[in-house]
């Protein structure tokens, strides 16, 4: 994505319609992202592959940020964070500052080396809590269950 054009194709930004502000301003869905991008591929065969992924990260990158830095700015919050892998990407370090600047949001994001896959932090806490002697936690593994 570094050498490649971010403007060459022009990728939808999903939940983002009028309709979308209205009634889940601050949800996000890359599904149709994705298909778009598999389209794209499947009909342009010769396709400059740092531009699909770079037009495919700028998309990404402009709805997290569009939907954080809306829901700093209607909820009184004076302060983003942005944690786990997704936050080692330079391109996003980059837009969230300008854009947290603008929006007089405080950004704060770990040094790249700290931002590590969420599932091994979750690995990892789960250990100091076994190393710790840490029983039955109250927590199901079915991700649809309530806590």
């Amino acid at each position: 994505a570094r050498t490649g054009d971010q403007t060459a194709i022009d990728f939808p930004r999903g939940l983002t319609t009028s309709e979308d502000w209205r009634t889940r301003p601050y949800d996000f869905s890359f599904s149709g992202l994705k298909t778009a991008v598999a389209r794209f591929l499947e009909n342009t065969p010769n396709a400059v592959k740092a531009d699909v992924a770079a037009a495919f990260q700028e998309a990404v990158v402009d709805v997290l940020l569009l939907k954080s830095i809306k829901a700093c700015v209607d909820s009184g919050i004076d302060s983003l964070l942005i944690a786990g892998g997704v936050a080692a990407n330079s391109r996003l370090r980059e837009v969230a500052k300008i854009r947290a600047e603008k929006a007089r949001i405080k950004l704060r994001i770990p040094e790249p080396a700290l931002c590590t896959d969420n599932g091994a932090m979750v690995a990892s806490m789960g250990s100091l809590l076994v190393a710790s002697g840490t029983q039955n936690l109250p927590l199901s593994v079915d991700p649809t269950a309530s806590v």
